[in-house]
């Protein structure tokens, strides 16, 4: 697969998934509330409800939190009314990145946005400055203790999928966005649960970063993350094991 995600790679890594559970729920909350609201509340007839409670499962999202969302997004309760949104942008020296957001205040946002991407030296872009080198592909993620490497990419092409990659101490399945159901479903029938199941953007061409603009791209990456209205960040840069150490260390 080219354009592996080093992002996430990194996140993991970092211990973000942990240490910021409540900031994932939050989002999931955020994104089953509208999936809900635009194609109700019933998973088998709503395809982007049924992929967001892949993800919730996966990070072990409460039921009762699942649950709220599902009733604010179908109008059964009253919250917030959330709008999307997608930022494009360059990041150091030139590093391709796509924000997508969920927000009650558009203004807000895109000044949390600007503010965070000009912090790093990099500049907000034209819409479909950097889209076209990206591509849509659903995502899961499975602990490589759950069976052998020849064994994964067996099951993993019997299931449907596209391609496995091993990183560190995770499988990682790539589908067509419109199998990950399927794919996970069929992964599960096998035995193998996933630790991560989502839709996420795959760059087509990856940029090589290292030293200062390693650091620096590290940092924006994880001051977008922060941001309430931020859901998902992806970028095209591609770093060593060794950049990547000296990156995390500071």
């Amino acid at each position: 697969m080219s354009g592996h995600s080093k992002w996430s790679t990194i996140k993991r890594k970092k211990g973000a998934v942990d240490a910021k559970r409540g900031k994932i729920f939050s989002k999931l909350a955020k994104e089953i509330s509208v999936a809900a609201r635009i194609g109700g509340e019933d998973p088998d007839g709503n395809p982007r409800l049924r992929t967001v409670l892949l993800a919730a499962r996966a990070a072990n999202m409460p039921k009762d939190n699942v649950e709220k969302a599902i009733k604010k997004g179908a109008g059964t309760t009253e919250g917030v009314v959330y709008e999307e949104g997608r930022y494009e942008a360059y990041g150091p020296g030139g590093v391709a990145i796509i924000i997508e957001v969920l927000t009650d205040n558009k203004n807000r946002t895109v000044a949390d946005v600007r503010h965070a991407v000009t912090k790093y030296g990099g500049s907000l872009a034209e819409n479909g400055a950097v889209t076209w080198n990206f591509e849509s592909k659903g995502y899961i993620a499975i602990a490589k203790d759950a069976c052998s490497e020849d064994e994964i990419f067996e099951k993993a092409i019997e299931a449907g999928a596209e391609d496995v990659e091993t990183d560190g101490d995770m499988y990682e399945i790539y589908t067509e966005p419109t199998d990950l159901h399927a794919v996970v479903e069929a992964l599960e029938g096998m035995g193998l649960s996933a630790q991560e199941a989502k839709l996420t953007m795959i760059p087509k061409t990856t940029m090589q970063i290292e030293g200062t603009q390693a650091r620096t791209t590290l940092k924006l990456m994880d001051m977008l993350e922060d941001c309430d209205d931020v859901q998902n960040v992806y970028s095209n840069f591609d770093l060593s094991e060794e950049a990547m150490a000296e990156a995390m260390a500071d």
